[in-house]
């Protein structure tokens, strides 16, 4: 056997190039694995005092759903103050047993649709404040995390004319005054409402009378309705 050569020393900055290539790609192959969950909620919610609103979540996942899914709802006053946990499922749903909304949430989402809605039954004033989604799907472990900012106010006293209230009106309108007038008509037929005629007498030229000759604004205005009546009812020659 001849004499063993001495091993050339590795170079400056530990192995050699060819042989750090192979770790890189496995540490790039690891990351690249690494799953991802995406979360998307509404920002701004509107609401009305004691009618119930809901509070949607959505969120997409590249792992199916297993039971280790869990969402998680929370909540904090505009006015500020700590995050009060209100909402966990896992399997089940768990609304909050004690706290701001206390037997007021209920479950409203499907997680085979990916859905992780809530809603929250009577709303009242003191709710309005930032409730947050949290969805976790092991192995998904990286996610945004929405807010939704939630506004309950007093109904409104105005009235709304909606268009078929519009309608009704429009068809209710003139009905009720062509009904009117032949009330009236019919009335004076039947001798319930009397002529001008029979109120207006002709004076004798010696006559003097006690009352003004000019009458009032409201009697010239009713004989000349009674006039309009009688013109009406006599006949075209």
């Amino acid at each position: 056997m001849g004499p063993s050569r001495p091993r050339k020393p590795p170079p400056p900055g530990g192995e050699p190039a060819p042989l750090l290539l192979p770790g890189l790609l496995l540490l790039l192959s690891l990351a690249s694995g690494v799953c991802s969950l995406e979360i998307q909620a509404d920002s701004n919610v509107q609401a009305l005092v004691g009618e119930p609103v809901t509070l949607r979540c959505w969120f997409q996942s590249s792992s199916p759903v297993t039971e280790k899914l869990t969402i998680d709802w929370t909540y904090r006053p505009l006015t500020g103050g700590k995050l009060e946990p209100i909402f966990h499922y896992q399997s089940e749903a768990y609304p909050a047993q004690s706290g701001t909304f206390r037997d007021r949430i209920s479950w409203a989402g499907d997680v085979n649709k990916q859905d992780a809605s809530i809603r929250i039954s009577n709303p009242t004033m003191d709710d309005n404040g930032t409730f947050t989604c949290t969805v976790r799907n092991p192995p998904d472990v990286q996610h945004n995390i929405p807010q939704t900012v939630l506004m309950v106010t007093q109904r409104g006293a105005s009235f709304q004319l909606t268009s078929a209230g519009l309608l009704s009106i429009l068809v209710f309108l003139p009905s009720a005054i062509v009904i009117a007038l032949l009330l009236v008509r019919m009335g004076k037929k039947l001798g319930l409402l009397k002529s001008r005629k029979k109120f207006s007498y002709k004076k004798s030229s010696i006559e003097v009378s006690d009352e003004p000759e000019q009458a009032g604004c409201g009697q010239r205005l009713a004989d000349w309705c009674l006039q309009c009546l009688d013109t009406d009812e006599e006949d075209p020659y």
